[in-house]
């Protein structure tokens, strides 16, 4: 009987026992499943940052390629214009005179020198030749071929390092010819096809740079029926000078290898270099069209690319949820002496936690300081730039009136006011972006009706213009970013409404309890439904051209004013049938039109 009674003892300890550990086993194998889990978004997380930085290298290359070479065309329209300043035509002394006042060795770097072509018609050469020689006797064209038209360069400064350039006739050579008459064709600047300089001495790939000039007509215009130049402004360029003018290769992690047509003009993909990486972490081919040609950009990164973004997390956090794993396990037969132990892990990875989500959230807020402090500090150049301009047109009155003064001048002072007002707009625009929520809550009540009747004025509407329907009329929860929010609204149907003097506003606002419903309506040409989430993004803009100026801000200050309060912005809207923009407010202490007739009574 005792024995009897002892195995079924122990079958019941049994089957404790091994309950127990299936409860176990299905916890690891949950927690296991977390650490995997865990390990493949921390993977594809540091993949997304590590890819990102190369698509933000990538996109600093290319800008930086384009922004210089935009830099190098308005140094041939200042050429031209001084060309046109000087009634068509310039002399050796007057072009050399100009070349040293642009200061082109300083002020731009990687380009090899700036200098005049002159379009020679069948039967003037010999005219020509003697008018330059009248400057320099030894002045010669050359080489000989076959064309009834010749192009030779006249003057290019500096011209010690540019001596073997003098005289050349850019027609005798198919892609300097070609280029050149493509410009002169349409007006416009243009670059040639790969060529070597006949003063680069390395005989290394370059190019030209032309920006034609023609009597009588405005530059950037096209030519018309067989009409052609009197000359071209052009600037020669060795590609290996122009790309060390741009960042440093010591200060990026991708190199670059630029092909033209086939033929690789620059190339830094060098294996005998220390930092070449045989297997790029990530490569890319970008066509860049520039100025009548297009090139391929052979992106790639090296060595120390694949170093700056070596992320250790995810295998850290496969490492340590297998080492936790194991430590579980130890539990099943330590349980007590460990509890003390496993309590303590958890303590210091709370405190971790706790460390990180605090570092970052100062991070954040330090982003969004940097943000509006760069954009305040930008303000105080850009007024300068505006200043400066409003010296100079007050400086040339007297010049604008005159019989002879050149339009384009004016035309370009103008343009540069309105850049740098645009640039104002812009500034001040992410400053506000930068500082919402950072704004002190005002409490202060908030009458609607006063409101719109503030926005008639500010925007010049009419009372059946801009309409208050809605029960409600006062808030106030933070009225200030209430009335920023409607003001981008209402602002925003005005800008861009095709006849404003016919626009029809309206705002209707309702009390929904612990919120305020607010709708902003509009009779505008509408928007199409694919561009309904875009037009919230940072400097998106739908503007087409005849539009008003936009700095794309403005929709994104409103969604995020409203997300800050916990709300949504939604838009429906289609093409031809106006807008209607939907957000919430929070109630506080709003209260009914009822209630507030009542109390004008």
């Amino acid at each position: 009987m005792l024995d009897r009674f002892s195995t079924l003892d122990r079958w019941r300890q049994f089957g404790r026992s091994f309950h127990l550990s299936l409860i176990h086993a299905l916890v690891i194998g949950l927690s296991l499943m977390m650490t995997i889990g865990a390990y493949f978004y921390a993977s594809a997380q540091a993949e997304t940052r590590i890819e990102n930085a190369f698509l933000a290298a990538r996109d600093q290359v290319v800008g930086l390629i384009s922004a210089r070479m935009e830099k190098y065309e308005d140094a041939l329209w200042a050429g031209v214009s001084a060309v046109r300043s000087h009634g068509g035509d310039m002399t050796y002394q007057q072009w050399k005179t100009f070349a040293d006042t642009l200061r082109v060795d300083e002020r731009y770097p990687g380009i090899n020198g700036i200098g005049i072509i002159h379009y020679v018609e069948p039967g003037q050469f010999e005219t020509y030749l003697q008018k330059r020689r009248k400057e320099r006797p030894d002045f010669s064209v050359y080489p000989a071929h076959d064309h009834d038209f010749r192009l030779p360069i006249s003057f290019i400064e500096p011209e010690n390092i540019n001596a073997a350039a003098v005289g050349l006739d850019i027609a005798h050579e198919v892609n300097r010819r070609e280029a050149a008459l493509a410009s002169s064709a349409t007006g416009d600047a243009q670059i040639t096809g790969p060529i070597v300089l006949v003063q680069d001495e390395s005989s290394t790939a370059g190019f030209l740079f032309y920006a034609p000039f023609f009597s009588g007509r405005a530059a950037n215009s096209p030519a018309t029926g067989e009409q052609h130049p009197d000359g071209m402004v052009y600037a020669p360029f060795v590609v290996r000078k122009l790309m060390a003018g741009l960042l440093s290769k010591d200060l990026r992690h991708v190199r670059l290898g630029i092909s033209d047509g086939g033929e690789i003009i620059y190339d830094e993909h060098n294996p005998a270099a220390p930092s070449f990486d045989p297997s790029p972490k990530f490569s890319e081919t970008v066509e860049m069209e520039i100025y009548g040609r297009t090139w391929q950009l052979d992106i790639r990164t090296n060595l120390g690319f694949r170093q700056a973004h070596s992320y250790s997390q995810p295998m850290l956090i496969l490492t340590g949820g297998l080492v936790i794993e194991a430590l579980v396990i130890s539990l099943l037969f330590f349980m007590g002496r460990s509890r003390q132990r496993a309590q303590a892990y958890a303590a210091r990875v709370t405190a971790d936690l706790k460390e990180k989500t605090a570092k970052l959230e100062k991070a954040h807020e330090e982003l969004e300081q940097f943000v509006y402090i760069t954009s305040h500090d930008l303000k105080t150049p850009v007024r300068g730039i505006g200043t400066l301009t409003e010296m100079v047109q007050e400086d040339l009155e007297d010049y604008f009136t005159s019989s002879d003064a050149d339009p384009d001048v004016a035309a370009n002072l103008q343009r540069i006011t309105e850049r740098v007002g645009r640039m104002n707009d812009l500034t001040q625009a992410v400053m506000e972006y930068a500082r919402i929520g950072k704004h002190t809550t005002e409490e202060k009540e908030l009458f609607l009706p006063e409101v719109i009747e503030t926005f008639r004025s500010d925007f010049n509407l009419s009372t059946s213009q801009l309409e208050l329907t809605g029960s409600l009329t006062h808030i106030s929860t933070d009225s200030f970013n209430f009335v920023r929010v409607l003001e981008n609204l209402v602002g925003n149907a005005i800008k861009y409404h095709p006849d404003p003097e016919h626009a029809k506003i309206t705002v209707h606002a309702t009390d929904a309890g612990t919120r305020c419903d607010i709708t902003v309506r509009d009779n505008g040409n509408g928007i199409e439904p694919k561009y309904h989430s875009r037009i919230f993004d940072v400097f998106q803009t739908l503007r087409r051209a005849g539009d008003p100026e936009s700095t794309g801000i403005g929709l994104a200050i409103v969604k995020k004013t409203v997300e800050h309060h916990g709300f949504k912005v939604t838009l429906q809207s289609e093409v031809g049938h106006g807008a209607e923009f939907r957000f919430s407010w929070p109630a506080g202490d709003s209260t009914a039109a009822e209630d507030i007739k009542t109390k004008a009574a």
